[in-house]
């Protein structure tokens, strides 16, 4: 390109062909002449308009003054100009500040704490639960029953759930003492993650958790990301296509709730999770059913190889850990400010039992739906909302995603009596719990050691 332009400058001239080349002229005059350099003139010289020392001194000192220690440079100029004084300009109050390091919010208000993102990791069931709460639409405008759901991270099993016709603390703290005794949580092995509603920072419900040894996680404000299982898990209800629109009473949504979670845990494919249940996972159940898809691939393989065009199917592995945030560097010190849970797990470890499923039990109706059978219902009429250890409830169903459609609210009223006299669709009372004593005895014992 540079030969081109010496060669044709004499004939069309050099700010012709540097245009038509798309060359800035300066680029090729440093190139013609490399060794020629712009030498530096010394020193900037002083701007006749530049302040004084003195000056600069004043306008600081004003600045810094008690009454304009809170105010605004442009609010200073102005001030100071309708008591006949000028110092400098709004734009040299700046300048001078900006040498000192003092730009910023200069006013004294308040200012929104910094929240650290929460950082979660589960490697088994019973280790990080989620829980939130969701309204439903009730039989008129303004009218609304709140779901309650806790929610295993790592299996995304539904360990408890609730209908009410209120949103509070009281109800929140009934559903989680009653979810940590039916599923056994020893004190110091669960970490309890929720946003930050108003159920979930109530004070009552900070002591409560502190009482059972569990360890309290929270949400950033207006940060939805922070609880994604508990968001996703209610997008899975609402939009399954047995949701309906309203819900004509309590008793309805009782009975919806019923046939969901029975559903989701039993029946529901995870993509999450490889495709297994939730059940399958929280029980230990998973590297049976893994071990079994894998022997029907191989045993496809054998029969017709050229199908598989990648090679012999591989043994499909379930998730090892299930974050919340996963941080950028996995590797980083847990110990940095990161709560990292890990402790020992009750549940069984994901092996292949060795005793055999149990048979299914006969099957119910769905009381108010016609022609509609269901496996037993994993939960009592005294504790509607959480669901039993497996020894305690049937083997999953075969059956498509479809639930019984819901039905109105005289229908469910008539037909459903599904709730006991005085609940109100509340659910989880710790009251009616066996074992309530000998729960909140090993309570006290954590905490007195805690405390010593």
């Amino acid at each position: 390109m540079q030969t081109v332009i010496e060669h044709r400058s004499s004939q069309l001239g050099t700010t012709r062909l540097c245009d038509a080349l798309g060359v800035p002229r300066s680029t090729l005059y440093r190139r013609l002449n490399p060794g020629e350099r712009p030498q530096s003139s010394g020193p900037r010289k002083r701007s006749p308009r530049a302040t004084s020392e003195q000056e600069r001194e004043a306008v600081l000192s004003e600045l810094h003054s008690q009454r304009f220690i809170d105010r605004s440079p442009m609010e200073v100029y102005h001030t100071l100009l309708e008591q006949g004084r000028y110092l400098c300009s709004p734009r040299t109050m700046y300048r001078l500040l900006e040498a000192n390091a003092e730009v910023r919010e200069r006013r004294n208000q308040l200012r929104h704490p910094k929240h650290s993102k929460p950082e979660l990791v589960a490697t088994a069931p019973n280790q990080v639960w989620s829980w939130d709460i969701s309204k439903l639409k009730g039989p008129g405008k303004w009218l609304y029953f709140y779901l309650f759901v806790i929610l295993d991270i790592f299996s995304r099993y539904a360990v408890a759930w609730m209908i009410a016709e209120h949103e509070n603390a009281k109800l929140a703290q009934r559903l989680i003492r009653c979810a940590c005794q039916k599923h056994g949580v020893e004190p110091g092995t669960l970490v309890l993650h929720n946003d930050r509603g108003s159920p979930m920072k109530a004070k009552t419900t900070t002591q409560l958790v502190a009482s059972l040894g569990v360890e309290h996680s929270f949400s950033r404000p207006h940060v939805s990301n922070d609880n994604p299982f508990s968001e996703s898990q209610f997008k899975t209800c609402k939009y399954h296509p047995g949701f309906p629109e309203r819900f004509g009473s309590m008793a309805d949504a009782m009975s919806f709730g019923r046939r969901f979670f029975d559903w989701y845990n039993e029946e529901h494919r995870h993509s999450g999770i490889n495709y297994l249940t939730p059940r399958q996972v929280h029980y230990g159940l998973a590297q049976q059913v893994l071990a079994q898809r894998h022997e029907t691939l191989l045993h496809a393989y054998r029969q017709h190889p050229e199908r598989f065009v990648k090679g012999p199917p591989k043994m499909p592995e379930l998730p090892t850990a299930v974050w919340i945030n996963r941080p950028a560097d996995p590797e980083k010190d847990p110990g940095a400010g990161v709560p990292v849970v890990s402790p020992p797990s009750r549940t069984p470890p994901l092996e292949a039992p060795t005793d055999p499923a149990p048979p299914l039990p006969p099957k119910r109706k769905i009381p108010g739906v016609q022609g509609t059978e269901s496996p037993a219902s994993t939960t009592s009429a005294a504790e509607p909302g959480v669901t039993t250890p497996p020894d305690e409830r049937p083997s999953p169903s075969s059956g498509g995603d479809r639930l019984p459609p819901p039905q109105g609210a005289q229908v469910a009223s008539q037909q459903s009596p599904i709730l006991p006299a005085g609940t109100n669709g509340y659910t989880c009372d710790g009251q009616d719990l066996q074992g309530q004593a000998e729960f909140e005895t090993r309570s006290n014992q954590y905490n007195e050691a805690r405390l010593h």
